[in-house]
């Protein structure tokens, strides 16, 4: 591996329009694999039609919608000279289906096939610039946008904040161990057989029968519990969740990469195993005492995950 340059931190379009006060937005819509996918770009308040600029496709945490943390970032990255796009993967938010009419699973192949076809879409918009196109993941998607952009000649870049990047060691610690795996795997085909088996995706802390019981980001309606938040988990998911390893990924990604993380968040032990085998130029900030959900939606940590990925775009698309 290469060096890291290490940052140390103290701590189809439609017709809809919304302005903001330093940005607008646009509902789109755009298809893969038969599906049609919802997405919103946003761009500069006073963008000039035609002119092009470089591209954020931004994607977030698992169970997400485009109204969340990928809102929050795509929004750092027009006000740092970015176009930004966001989307609902297909079976969640306003997005159609998956193949028989499945909603609310965690398919990271499926995922990671939308974010290429969310990136194909954008290449082609007359405000993009075509070459200067890059891909922003957030907790798990983080997985997905280096499997998205590696190998993709549309993509210049990656940054990767809060990367959820797992191994099967860190899936056996996180899940129960060898046991507890195995019994979410016959879970989980247990729940396809039947056509799907949805729980809630987030509740108080201590709560049964919800995939994540710990209040915070997803059950705070200030925070991430908004309106458009389907707050549903198909528990047909679990088997190609705990069998995806991007952590060991690191070989195949070809473009230069940003990682902002904290040992106080998700598993930065992924992001140390992903590291050790990924031979490109990197860009490393670790920030102290920064928990998962803070990189989400608390306004310093945004802002400072946000300036360092920005950096990173506007450093690689000037070489």
């Amino acid at each position: 591996m290469k060096t890291p340059v290490t940052i140390l931190a103290a701590s189809a379009l439609m017709a809809t329009t919304s302005l903001a006060a330093d940005f607008q937005t646009r509902a789109v819509t755009f298809e893969n694999e038969g599906a049609t996918l919802s997405g919103t770009l946003y761009l500069p308040a006073d963008h000039v039609p035609g002119s092009k600029l470089p591209m954020v496709v931004v994607t977030g945490a698992w169970t997400s919608v485009q109204q969340q943390m990928p809102a929050t970032y795509a929004r750092e990255m027009v006000s740092r000279g970015f176009a930004a796009f966001t989307f609902d993967f297909r079976g969640w938010g306003q997005s159609g289906d998956l193949p028989q009419n499945v909603r609310f699973k965690e398919d990271p192949a499926a995922k990671t096939s939308d974010i290429r076809a969310a990136i194909r879409y954008v290449s082609s918009l007359p405000n993009v610039d075509a070459a200067r196109i890059n891909g922003l993941g957030i907790c798990a998607s983080a997985g997905y946008m280096v499997d998205a952009v590696s190998g993709n000649q549309l993509v210049q870049s990656v940054g990767l904040v809060a990367p959820w990047l797992q191994n099967e060691s860190l899936v056996n610690a996180v899940y129960g161990g060898e046991k507890g795996v195995t019994g979410l795997i016959e879970l989980s085909r247990k729940a396809a057989a039947k056509g799907g088996d949805i729980i809630p995706a987030a509740g108080p802390e201590g709560a049964d029968g919800v995939l994540m019981p710990i209040g915070g980001y997803y059950h705070n309606p200030s925070r991430g519990a908004i309106a458009e938040y389907d707050n549903r988990w198909n528990q047909s998911s679990w088997e190609a969740w705990l069998t995806y390893h991007p952590a060991d990924h690191a070989q195949r990604l070809d473009k230069p990469l940003a990682v902002v993380h904290s040992q106080a968040a998700a598993i930065p032990e992924g992001v140390k195993a992903f590291l050790a085998d990924y031979a490109g130029q990197v860009t490393l900030q670790m920030l102290e005492n920064v928990t998962q959900f803070d990189f989400y939606d608390n306004p310093e940590d945004v802002t400072r995950a946000a300036d360092t990925v920005a950096d990173h775009f506007r450093t690689v698309g000037n070489q």
